[in-house]
């Protein structure tokens, strides 16, 4: 049996999460193959529907990545964006999904190495979760 390789959607702000993604690259830093990076303007932006269809569409895990609390480039989108994340949290518990499978991260554009420590760390979590359940129907 091969092991279990899951597929993590990461909605990354322009500014800092993206910068750090790419610096990763750059560095030639490595970081789990799982990570999807979706560059978005701003983390809040980021809406609660996004990340359930994230889930919905098989998704086993999100990472939501935005600036420093303090240094948001849109002054405070990555607090709008971490109340809308635990606000999903409950939702996920509420259809039966494990709120671990979601998390919000932050960070500067100067740090390729958080980027690549946050990717394998999330990882390694929803490796022992275990695949999305919804995945199936995802498939289909």
């Amino acid at each position: 049996m091969t092991e279990f390789e899951p597929i993590i959607v990461t909605f990354a702000c322009h500014y800092c999460a993206y910068g750090a993604a790419d610096l990763a690259g750059v560095m030639r830093l490595q970081y789990p193959a799982s990570i999807r990076v979706v560059k978005i303007p701003c983390t809040g932006r980021i809406d609660v529907h996004h990340i359930l269809t994230a889930f919905e569409k098989g998704a086993d895990g999100v990472i939501v990545a935005g600036c420093r609390i303090g240094d948001c480039h849109f002054e405070s989108g990555n607090v709008k964006a971490t109340k809308r994340v635990q606000y999903a949290k409950k939702l996920l518990e509420e259809i039966g999904l494990d709120k671990e499978r979601l998390e919000m991260y932050y960070m500067s554009s100067a740090e390729g190495a958080r980027f690549a420590e946050v990717a394998a760390e999330m990882t390694e979590r929803i490796k022992k979760l275990g695949p999305n359940p919804l995945r199936k129907e995802a498939q289909k």
